[in-house]
């Protein structure tokens, strides 16, 4: 009886007789049902009334002379905290209509709130080189007094962005300064990861299981990959292989393998590989540039005990680009205390439709964010 999504107008009813019984601090949970609510609205006007419609600015700045260019989005009110938000991989990057709506709603919520322009993400060619960017952009954004209050700044990491917003908060340059993180569909080991891009098998307590992936994330991995291959033959091929993919995940794309030279023959064999059981064989016929970015980008492979922030992990159970056991995972692999786990049903990445049951868990992740945002 609670799997039909809860609409707008009945989410802060729903956390106000929640509020009634647990006695927590009232204020703060206000607020995050108010967020709840604001979020759960998406593009459309916030549903709260009453705070002013944030403003968005556009940003330069210079770390360690690299020059950046962000939107950042500004409420009325003097912020109590930053936020450094990374979008998954979208063509439109900064300007996604999802992710702007989402900055919108944490400005509102009295985040200074900084969207990078990180090439990467807007070109589908996410890679370890984006860590780098992530900490530089973080390091700005947690140094201005105006916008982070005493130092007061994390990051919001969505869905492969989980992967450098974490391994940035690992940099000695920041990782003092963290103080939380976000992740909403992020990944903690890269190998599964790509098992289940390619094959639909993920495991759940030891047992693997099947769901029919999106192959939306395979073809992003081609994109991220494709310079990495020795002869620029083989790089245009791929190229068209994935615009045809992406256009059409049905497109035949045969004709363009039947060119390819045999790294690039290996490349395709591990992307068109249904059989889990080849997968560990096959990474290991794939250029060594390639595996090398694989481990640079594996969360697995890197000490936790070394993060500072606090976390809250959040994961859709229907999320079809990247299993939600891959939170589980990363949340049983940081110390204990530094984090919380939040699944639900009807989140997939941005986007959130929650069921009645889920909506409690909602509240209570945003809930923990600005307590720990604000500490």
């Amino acid at each position: 009886m609670n799997s039909r999504p809860v609409s707008i107008g009945h989410i802060l009813p729903i956390i106000v007789m929640a509020m009634a019984l647990t006695g927590c601090n009232p204020v703060r949970d206000y607020e995050a049902a108010k967020l709840l609510v604001d979020i759960a609205a998406g593009a459309k006007e916030a549903p709260s009334g009453d705070a002013a419609e944030p403003r968005r600015l556009a940003r330069n700045f210079q770390v360690k002379g690299v020059r950046y260019h962000a939107d950042l989005y500004l409420a009325g009110q003097k912020p109590l905290a930053a936020m450094l938000l990374l979008p998954g991989a979208a063509e439109k990057g900064k300007d996604d209509p999802r992710l702007q709506a989402l900055a919108m709603s944490m400005a509102r919520a009295r985040f200074a709130v900084l969207v990078p322009d990180l090439q990467g993400f807007r070109s589908l060619q996410i890679g370890s080189r984006d860590t780098e960017d992530v900490t530089r952009c973080f390091y700005w954004l947690a140094t201005q007094q105006d916008l982070a209050p005493n130092g007061r700044a994390g990051l919001c990491g969505i869905s492969y962005a989980c992967g450098p917003a974490v391994l940035a908060a690992l940099d000695p340059l920041i990782a003092q300064r963290v103080r939380f993180i976000m992740t909403i569909g992020g990944y903690y080991d890269l190998v599964r990861v790509l098992t289940f891009f390619t094959t639909g098998y993920f495991q759940k307590e030891g047992t693997w299981q099947y769901r029919e992936p999106n192959h939306y994330g395979k073809w992003v991995f081609v994109l991220s990959n494709i310079r990495r291959l020795s002869l620029a033959t083989d790089r245009q091929l791929f190229a068209r292989m994935a615009a045809r993919k992406l256009d059409d995940p049905g497109a035949a794309v045969g004709d363009l393998a039947d060119g390819l030279s045999p790294e690039g023959r290996n490349f395709f064999n591990f992307i068109e590989n249904r059989d889990r059981t080849r997968v560990t064989a096959l990474i290991g016929r794939l250029p060594l540039s390639i595996r090398q970015e694989i481990t640079r980008l594996n969360i697995a492979g890197y000490d936790m005990g070394r993060l500072k922030a606090q976390m809250i992990i959040l994961h859709g159970y229907d999320d079809d680009i990247i299993p939600y056991t891959e939170s589980v995972a990363l949340a049983e692999n940081i110390s204990r205390g530094q984090g919380s786990l939040y699944l639900v049903q009807g989140l997939m990445h941005v986007n959130l439709k929650p069921r009645i049951s889920d909506t409690i868990k909602l509240w209570r992740a945003l809930s923990r964010l600005l307590r720990v945002s604000r500490q």
